[in-house]
């Protein structure tokens, strides 16, 4: 079975900006002080549900799952574009890092105590958010721990230029409420949102923040 044209589409531009990417994202969290907030909270979560194991799905060069090593979490990394994940395993040659999609994490039923997805959905469509979030509430174990971001958007777009790179990269509708009630349709319970406006300079769109739990029962 072929699989959806977006992901081909995030695939390509990904493999196009990968080193260029690496080097812009290298201070990325230095300047996104809602993600220095969140990640910690949700580290704490995490090991308050009693568990380390978690995945950074769409983790790009890895400084995210870089950041959730050294917050205390057994982290390894997911993504679908073999140049970036070539970029993280150079960077952090300590970590693990495999090929796998937020539709497809190619992980174990209830093999993980937490998700983090900054940003990972941003190319996703609103048809496809059931499937992904379908994929999360399977591989959660109870209790486990989800934290989305994703650019708040009303209307798509399609960049066709980044990082002075040719790309045709699709950005699509996101809006907290439909989100939100797409996580909860999966068997996931919303536990906190965040939106906020943007943090200039680095920041140009506002954000929303997701945290969500696999209930116990």
């Amino acid at each position: 079975m072929s699989e959806p044209e977006f992901l081909t589409a995030t695939r390509d531009s990904y493999e196009t900006v990968a080193q260029a990417y690496t080097e812009a994202s290298s201070q990325k969290l230095a300047h996104r002080p809602y993600d220095r907030a969140m990640l910690p909270l949700f580290a704490e979560l995490v090991r308050e549900a009693g568990g380390t194991r978690v995945a950074d799905v769409g983790c790009g060069p890895g400084h995210v799952t870089h950041w959730l090593r050294e917050l205390g979490l057994d982290a390894f990394g997911l993504d679908l574009s073999p140049a970036m994940l070539a970029q993280a395993r150079q960077t952090y040659p300590d970590l693990s890092f495999h090929e796998a999609s937020v539709l497809d994490l190619r992980v174990t039923d209830l093999s993980l105590d937490g998700i983090v997805a900054l940003f990972s959905f941003n190319t996703v469509p609103a048809e496809h958010l059931a499937q992904a979030f379908k994929g999360f509430h399977r591989a959660l174990r109870p209790g486990g721990v989800a934290l989305l971001a994703f650019s708040v958007r009303e209307e798509p777009l399609r960049m066709t230029s980044w990082l002075d790179h040719p790309v045709t990269l699709p950005l699509q509708r996101l809006v907290p409420d439909e989100v939100e009630q797409a996580l909860t349709d999966a068997g996931l319970q919303v536990q906190a949102r965040l939106v906020h406006e943007p943090h200039p300079p680095h920041e140009t769109r506002p954000y929303a923040h997701l945290l969500a739990t696999r209930p116990r029962a």
